[in-house]
């Protein structure tokens, strides 16, 4: 099989497209999502200032981003729960809440990893 430069390069323009895309749609239709781009400005730069080291400063701002990335997971699966019927489900309603609650569980490891990081 003959590799293709110009295909590659076209499907990862397309996937930089459709990720910003995402990035915007998160930002206008989910006000948790823009909250915490809002708390990320705040906190990446407090993060690289703060940090005493390479390592910290890695954890400082990968934990703050983890909390964007599992929020965008969140609203995906929201959305698609939402797309499949507006009734009452238990299942449906179960992985909400799940959802939830893995932001819920990184935005408290972010909390831990800032307090640690500044306690020590």
């Amino acid at each position: 099989m003959k590799y293709n430069k110009r295909a590659d390069l076209k499907r990862i323009i397309n996937a930089t497209k459709y990720s910003l895309k995402g990035l915007k749609s998160a930002y206008i239709y989910e006000a948790a999502f823009r909250q915490e781009v809002w708390c990320c400005c705040i906190f990446i730069p407090l993060g690289f200032i703060f940090g005493d080291n390479a390592i910290e400063k890695s954890l400082l701002v990968a934990s703050v981003l983890l909390v964007l990335i599992v929020e965008l997971i969140n609203s995906a699966i929201e959305a698609v729960v939402d797309r499949v019927g507006c009734e009452f489900n238990e299942l449906s309603g179960r992985a909400k809440d799940m959802g939830s609650s893995a932001v819920f569980i990184s935005i408290i490891l972010a909390f831990i990893t800032w307090f640690i990081i500044f306690l020590f």
